[in-house]
């Protein structure tokens, strides 16, 4: 599945492989499983953080809808009979608040043509072709690379051995449980915020059939096994730090929003903070003196002069 048009990407992404490679392979074997694994992992959160922004972004959009969803539901009670006025309603109303429905979409795009990248150069190793920019010594090392038995480049069907199978195998189960938590924990929270949506149904489908396309990975390379696994262990850190800190809204009879005190982070439940810490008692007021006014002589008080 090589795409000429993104040549560059490949070579870009080659390249990156190269130089993470060459630096472990200062303190480690550079023809070791360790050595490609870590190449690998870094490689993995290197490119989230540069799609961090877009996951920003998402976020911020998809509290955006989370503050209109009372919004929402009325206008989809007032326009039940009439779907078409219905949708344009709510759109102009998600346009209003600058809330994009489709924002969820955006890491997922980004992380494509890496995901189509990975897998060539990949696929380029395993086939033995020093291409984009890689030297034959790098392939070779890939090559003869293996993780926990299994050769980087090998997939289940191509591994020689039962127990490379079991190893890839396992890879692979981990990559489906992990896609499956990823889209369990989005879904979870998207029914929660607009229980009434239409797409709630499908998304509960989505869930569940998720998993299965990970199967598909069957084909992949290990390496590129392994680029999954991690982006999805990435993907659930990273959105369950966004929902501790930006917890559902909740709302009052009249459909205002209450504020939430967002939940205490891990470094905040490490301290262990005594009561004394957390709330600071209130400096003591001062106290106030209530001054008298001195009792003057009856002749000041009349103003006559002693004789």
């Amino acid at each position: 599945m090589e795409l000429s048009w993104l040549n560059w990407l490949y070579t870009a992404v080659a390249q990156v492989i190269t130089w993470i490679h060459t630096g472990y392979s200062t303190v480690l074997d550079p023809n070791s499983g360790l050595t490609w694994a870590l190449t690998i992992i870094t490689l993995t959160i290197f490119m989230r953080i540069l799609i961090f922004p877009l996951f920003l972004k998402q976020m911020r959009s998809s509290r955006k809808m989370q503050e209109l969803a009372p919004k929402v539901q009325e206008l989809r009670k007032r326009y039940k009979n009439d779907k078409q006025r219905m949708n344009q309603e709510v759109m102009a109303l998600y346009q209003g608040a600058g809330a994009n429905p489709l924002g969820g979409c955006l890491p997922v795009v980004a992380q494509f043509p890496i995901f189509i990248s990975m897998f060539t150069v990949l696929r380029a190793i395993a086939a033995d072709q020093p291409k984009f920019g890689m030297t034959q010594a790098l392939v070779d090392s890939a090559k003869q690379a293996s993780i926990l038995g299994a050769p980087l480049p090998a997939t289940f069907f191509e591994a020689p051995s039962v127990g490379e199978k079991i190893v890839i195998g396992c890879f692979v189960a981990v990559s489906s449980l992990t896609t499956f938590l990823t889209v369990r924990q989005s879904v979870t929270r998207s029914m929660a915020q607009m229980p009434d949506n239409p797409m709630a149904q499908q998304q509960k489908i989505l869930m569940y059939i998720s998993p299965l396309f990970a199967f598909f990975s069957l084909n992949f390379p290990l390496g590129l096994i392994m680029y999954w696994v991690t982006t999805n262990v990435w993907t659930l850190g990273q959105q369950h730090w966004f929902y501790s800190r930006h917890p559902m809204p909740q709302y009052d009879a009249k459909g205002n929003v209450i504020p939430v005190q967002p939940k205490p982070s891990l470094i905040a439940k490490l301290r262990k903070t005594t009561p004394e810490e957390q709330a600071p008692p209130p400096p003591p007021e001062p106290k106030i003196i209530r001054q008298q006014p001195s009792r003057q002589s009856r002749s000041k008080r009349t103003g006559s002069k002693k004789s």
